[in-house]
């Protein structure tokens, strides 16, 4: 059976040598396959989620903003950290989907999981599939930072298929969410996804 399973390598010694405000650097010990030891330094993440909101015309809600380490301006989808610990992540997906596009959405499901960059940070994260997008309603949530400067984009989806393959659009998360999303469309249907409140080992949470 084709999966992924859970496994650790045992682990000399652990440290932190850098904790900011969200993210930090661990330093691991690691015992090798062959007897050695080896050094692996990765970012610890709590964790995020990001929504594909796709409305009725087939069309994929974006943002975009700048990005530093890349020096870009990246088109994007609404995403967000899991800022408390075990925070039910549709909870935190509808509140990213409110703050960054002023939108709230009727049917949610999980469209994929997974780990942003497994060589270099624990990063996990849940991508959903939000569709029946309305305005939201109440007053516009105040953005601060690099926030002031998202842009908003309705695409439709094969185009955005096309960019991605084409090389022109580059977020990992936009990249994996327009591909998937096309292939569940072209295959078994978005109601063959998972339901909105699936288990997620990588980032366990109380369902409700």
């Amino acid at each position: 059976m084709i999966t992924d399973i859970a496994e650790e390598w045992t682990v000399r010694s652990s440290s932190q040598p850098f904790q900011g405000k969200v993210t930090g650097v661990r330093t691991d010990e690691v015992l090798m396959p062959d007897g050695s030891y080896a050094r692996r330094d990765y970012q610890t993440h709590p964790g995020s989620v990001a929504v594909l909101a796709l409305d009725q015309q087939q069309r994929v809600l974006l943002v975009r903003q700048y990005r530093h380490p890349v020096r870009q301006r990246l088109w994007e989808l609404p995403a967000g950290l899991l800022d408390v610990p075990g925070e039910n992540p549709l909870h935190a997906a509808q509140r990213e989907l409110y703050e960054e596009a002023h939108c709230k959405a009727g049917e949610w499901r999980v469209l994929v999981d997974f780990y942003t960059s497994p060589g270099g940070t624990d990063e996990a994260l849940r991508l959903f599939l939000a569709t029946d997008l309305a305005e939201a309603e109440g007053e516009r949530y105040e953005a601060g930072g690099e926030e002031l400067e998202i842009e908003t984009a309705r695409v439709p989806l094969d185009e955005l298929v096309a960019l991605v393959l084409a090389g022109e659009l580059h977020n990992p998360t936009l990249v994996t969410g327009t591909l998937a999303l096309h292939a569940a469309l072209t295959g078994p249907g978005p109601d063959a996804l998972r339901p909105a409140d699936s288990p997620w080992p990588a980032r366990p949470f109380t369902a409700g």
